[in-house]
């Protein structure tokens, strides 16, 4: 990957309403495409073999607990300490959710987004389960099973109340 000046990074972010951290950006990228090839190596080296075609019901399952795991990492009031040394609270956000902010500059801050963003932390959430159904296929389906039941069950005490509210 080729470094990124100090002049390249500036002309970037001139349009930006907020600090473009393309060094932290590119730090971040790299360490997921590291994963994702040792993950890669250590299956061909193991003998595991992705699935010809992934079962609909594999991809219901990934799809569901992928939301509610990266809402869980990056949005979730229990799990604010582990986003701490990255982000700053700004507010509640209801459902036990709260707004943040990233903090820092370069990779910190690159990590602030990451960890506050649910789309940009789905993509590595899904990753490593789809890397789990690789190695360790039955656990990971039960651990999507589980993340997916919480998920419905968000969505039902969210319907709930609503429908309590619309009654009076």
């Amino acid at each position: 990957m080729a470094d990124i000046d100090v002049r390249t990074a500036a002309t970037y972010a001139r349009k930006a309403p907020d600090e473009r951290p393309l060094r932290g950006y590119a730090t971040v990228m790299a360490v997921f495409g590291a994963a994702v090839a040792t993950a890669a190596g250590v299956a061909k080296l193991t003998g595991k073999r992705l699935s010809e075609r992934p079962a609909a019901a594999d991809v219901a399952l990934l799809a569901v607990s992928t939301h509610k795991l990266s809402r869980l990492i990056t949005k979730d009031a229990v799990t604010s300490p582990l986003r701490a040394p990255v982000t700053q609270f700004e507010s509640a956000a209801g459902s036990a959710e709260v707004n943040e902010t990233p903090r820092g500059h370069g990779v910190q801050h690159a990590l602030g987004e990451l960890l506050t963003c649910p789309f940009c932390t789905a993509v590595w959430v899904a990753s490593g389960l789809g890397a789990g159904l690789v190695f360790a296929p039955r656990a990971t389906r039960f651990g999507m099973a589980v993340a997916s039941a919480i998920a419905g069950a968000d969505f039902l005490h969210l319907a709930y109340s609503a429908a309590k509210k619309a009654a009076g």
